[in-house]
């Protein structure tokens, strides 16, 4: 057999996309096994060849919005046409009439040929068809089905042909098929944002709210704190600005808790097996709410003596005001989730006693809540006004003054570095320096925490590393730096930074918080059995966050690191979904469908190269922020939400980037 494979133009697939939607299995029966269509394997996709080369090998075929592809003989070519425009026709909006008439017209004209009753003139109308939707639809679940399309039946025309001739049945495949845009990829939890944008526009209050909730159960928290990777992708931004996502999620959020309504559904009748969750945090908060929409019930067992993690004791309240946590905690008990506090699995009960106790799986949640040395000389003596910054954050959301002095310095260049030295102004130290050791290019804080903390008067030293604490019996009077530059990238991607012999210098301080990372502690509640990384993090499939111990899952930072929080949600929703396939079956797999979520990524689906004609035509909607003299002699809430008219026309926005991908597996 010949390997066709055709090269567009565009020189880098970059930012591409992501994914949505159910899959489809089982359309017509299965495929026969006798006849032997003898046609080559084709490859006309013109994005990420990497990422298609590299695909599982149970996926036989491939077509979506950059070609197609067909890697076994045996897919009937007519018969992936007639699944991909009947999927096509479901997910079109109708908002259009070249789509919505068009694609219903492509389905009856395929029933034609797949029913005998087809002719060449149908294929040309079929062709004729798809450019014109692709030329004139509004989103680009119909603009982009011109490619597949044409390139399926210029590479397959003597199928098409024999099946119109009656000279061959039409054999009946099983597919799956996920619905995709920038955002949707870039966000972990595959938010259906252009859906819930479009529900905005539209005044649909509780519509947008119920698709949010689908793959985020804490949307008040996410609309607030989250780092924004579907901004980051918004293919708007190629236009003029990206949408401001997260700020019309934050005001469908308000919407709910200001009119006290619980737009949540009750959860179903109980099922048999219960479920211990680790932490509640993100992660553990977010897998107990999707196992209860499943119908199991979770006891969610919680070190502290509240609820919330990291989002509760390490994002201050001006950031993620309290009562917005304890309304999304709500809802979590509200589908059967059980919390009980002040428990250390480890010390108060040990993880293998759980079983014994009833409960069919565990699913660890546990975060990294202790902190990284900055292997500073002194940083273990002791030393009064020396704190982490984590434990700095905790102490502070619990209404304390951990620390008082004049002068703070805070290393690091994390959004916890940047709480830090913000919650600093607020308790009153007015010099408040941070510290990071390469330059702001590089910080992994938001660009907006940075931004802001300057704005409130923090002084920023760059391309500076602390060496010793310099100190008087127990009082710290400084701080002993080098100063450094960029050498070569490391294996984070960033430039590493090289020390610069002779430039120590001492910066006067009496206060020092480092916040240069945080440390996992799955070792101090797992069996021995189960295997860890060296840096202390549980080893789980990828796919089923299943560990080596089958009954114990794990997900968010226990397992990744320390990351954000909306990977944390994603990975406790990902995780009940295969939890609840191991209470049921005793065993849980992957689906066609997280083959196809793994091979869509943001990186592979928008062109980088796209141009817009008319660039520049609205500007993004900014919330409206309390004034730096007046936000840091409090902790009130420094970002303001938008009113009803501004989600409104920041919705309108929305370019509806959806593409389809339909596989044969």
């Amino acid at each position: 057999m010949r390997n066709l494979r055709r090269t567009g133009s565009r020189s880098d697939p970059r930012q591409r996309c992501a994914t949505r939607i159910s899959a489809l299995t089982g359309i017509g029966a299965e495929p026969s096994k006798g006849e032997n269509m003898e046609h080559p394997v084709i490859n006309t996709w013109t994005g990420d060849q990497a990422s298609i080369d590299s695909c599982d090998a149970s996926v036989r075929a491939l077509m979506g919005w950059e070609g197609i592809v067909i890697r076994d003989p045996e897919v009937d070519p007519v018969d992936l046409l007639d699944a991909y425009l009947k999927r096509t026709a479901a997910e079109s909006c109708g908002q259009c009439i070249p789509c919505r008439l068009g694609t219903a017209q492509l389905v009856d004209l395929m029933d034609d040929i797949v029913g005998g009753r087809g002719s060449e003139k149908t294929l040309e109308q079929i062709r004729f068809l798809v450019l014109q939707i692709s030329r004139t639809a509004r989103c680009d679940i119909g603009r982009t089905m011109a490619k597949p399309v044409v390139d399926l039946m210029d590479n397959f025309q003597a199928d098409f042909l024999a099946v119109i001739n009656n000279e061959r049945p039409v054999r009946r495949g099983s597919y799956a098929s996920v619905v995709t845009a920038p955002c949707i990829s870039a966000c972990p939890s595959n938010v259906d944002i252009p859906a819930y944008l479009e529900n905005v526009r539209m005044d649909r209050w509780s519509q947008a709210m119920a698709t949010v909730r689908a793959d985020c159960p804490m949307p008040g928290t996410i609309g607030r704190v989250c780092v924004r990777p579907c901004e980051t992708h918004c293919r708007r931004s190629r236009l003029d600005e990206p949408l401001a996502i997260r700020a019309v999620k934050r005001f469908l959020a308000d919407e709910e808790m200001a009119a006290k309504l619980d737009a949540d559904t009750p959860p179903p009748p109980a099922k048999p097996g219960r479920v211990a969750v680790i932490g509640a945090g993100p992660a553990g908060l977010s897998c107990a709410y999707y196992l209860g929409k499943q119908g199991y019930r979770c006891t969610i067992f919680e070190a502290q003596e509240g609820p919330g993690g990291m989002a509760a004791y390490g994002i201050p309240s001006y950031r993620l005001p309290r009562q917005v946590i304890a309304h999304e905690v709500a809802m979590v008990e509200k589908q059967g989730a059980e919390i009980r506090y002040g428990i250390k699995v480890g010390e108060d009960i040990r993880l293998d006693e759980l079983l014994g106790k009833g409960y069919g799986a565990v699913f660890l949640a546990v975060g990294a809540p202790e902190s990284s040395k900055m292997r500073c000389e002194g940083e273990d003596a002791g030393y009064r006004c020396f704190m982490t910054g984590v434990n700095f954050l905790a102490e502070a959301a619990r209404g304390r003054t951990p620390l008082s002095g004049k002068r703070l310095v805070v290393i690091g260049g994390g959004n916890v570095a940047m709480d830090c030295v913000r919650t600093a102004r607020r308790i009153g130290f007015d010099d408040v320096n941070l510290l990071y050791r390469r330059t702001e290019a590089e910080m992994p804080a938001d660009p907006q925490e940075i931004e802001e903390a300057k704005e409130e008067g923090v002084h920023f030293h760059h391309l500076v590393a602390p060496v010793s604490i310099v100190a008087d019996g127990e009082e710290i009077t400084g701080l002993k730096c080098q100063r450094m530059e960029l050498g070569e990238p490391d294996a984070s991607g960033r430039r590493r930074p090289v020390p610069v012999q002779g430039s120590e210098f001492v910066i006067d301080c009496d206060t020092i918080i480092p916040a240069v990372g945080q440390v996992c502690v799955v070792d101090c509640v797992l069996p021995e059995e189960d295997a860890l990384t060296p840096w202390k993090t549980l080893v789980v499939d990828q796919t089923t966050f299943q560990s080596e111990t089958s009954h114990i899952f794990g997900g968010g930072d226990c397992v990744t690191g320390p990351a954000t929080l909306i990977k944390a949600l994603a990975a406790g929703k990902h995780a009940a979904r295969f939890i609840a396939e191991y209470l049921e079956a005793g065993q849980c797999t992957g689906k066609p469908i997280d083959i196809l979520r793994k091979l869509i990524t943001p990186d592979t689906v928008c062109d980088p190269q796209e141009t817009f004609a008319y660039p520049g035509q609205t500007l993004r909607a900014h919330p409206e922020i309390m004034a730096p003299d007046v936000r840091i002699g409090s902790f009130d809430e420094v970002e303001k939400g938008f009113s009803a008219a501004q989600a409104r026309v920041e919705a309108a926005r929305c370019l509806r980037c959806y593409r389809l991908m339909l596989s044969a597996i």
